[in-house]
């Protein structure tokens, strides 16, 4: 589809406000699921994080890899295993998150920003000792709850240039390594980054009042609403835990959090540089 001059002009005239909002201001991006699959995803979403950091905005992708850990561990003979949604991670299987996420995964995001036409540098929680962490259930083994995250090294990264691509894995002061949820890790680090707004990239279009209906979609949502939706059963499911994490970067001084379907192209720029957008924004 052929789009007129005029309509090209218009779009750009409606991204002006926003992109002044955003410039000099940091966004994190968390980064996960389908659009991890996809080649044609990936590549448009680091091209999104790329034009981002081209014009002003201070661009932070932090990005799980379940899919590769659990890719890997079959390749070495082990068999996931998973307690209330969350990875099972012994001695060995943490060395296999290390290898997939920090390893591979992040390698192959800071290539394709590279290839887009921006610049980026890959860290992880144990750089710095950025994310420290502590065992979160003793049945879960090595699978971390935050207790504090030191944003020096993604400022650092930032100041030079380049866009921090942060693969979760934690550590503690005695070298222990640990497994740590992308979503919860990027609540943290968007709070102690003090960033203007968090974007959680997930597998549907955000909050919906009923269920599989994309119709019923809540655009607007308070931090009290939210509280008020997961008493209801509104949001239920695989969404308390998402919603949690928003409700608790806006606590932590993030100033607008947005959940968005990964799935759509170009989804984080119509989110953030147009004036109706296509997720569910907590504020």
């Amino acid at each position: 589809m052929s789009i007129s001059i005029e309509n090209r002009a218009q779009v750009l005239m409606e991204a002006l406000p926003y992109i002044q909002k955003y410039d000099g201001q940091i966004i994190v991006i968390k980064y996960g699921g389908n659009a991890m699959l996809s080649e044609e995803l990936k590549n448009a979403v680091m091209g999104d994080l790329s034009l981002l950091a081209q014009i002003g905005a201070k661009v932070v992708l932090v990005h799980g890899g379940g899919p590769e850990v659990t890719e890997l561990m079959e390749k070495t003979g082990k068999t996931p295993v998973f307690c209330d949604g969350l990875r099972v991670t012994d001695k060995e299987t943490v060395e296999l998150v290390q290898m997939a996420l920090a390893g591979k995964v992040n390698k192959d995001l800071v290539n394709r920003i590279h290839v887009s036409g921006g610049r980026a540098l890959g860290i992880c929680g144990i750089d710095g000792h950025m994310i420290q962490a502590q065992p979160r259930d003793e049945k879960l083994g090595f699978v971390g709850e935050i207790t504090d995250v030191n944003p020096q090294p993604i400022l650092d990264v930032l100041a030079a240039g380049y866009i921090p691509v942060v693969s979760t894995i934690g550590c503690d002061s005695a070298g222990n390594v640990y497994n740590i949820n992308a979503d919860t890790a990027a609540e943290h680090i968007a709070g102690a980054l003090g960033a203007k707004s968090l974007v959680m990239m997930t597998d549907t279009p955000g909050i919906l009042r009923t269920a599989e209906d994309a119709a019923s979609l809540i655009p607007e949502l308070t931090v009290s609403q939210a509280v008020q939706l997961i008493r209801e059963g509104v949001i239920s499911g695989g969404m308390i835990p998402k919603t949690h994490c928003c409700i608790n970067a806006i606590r932590r001084g993030v100033e607008r959090v947005f959940i968005i379907d990964g799935r759509l192209t170009h989804a984080i720029l119509i989110e953030v540089l147009t004036d109706e957008g296509i997720g569910t924004m907590f504020k």
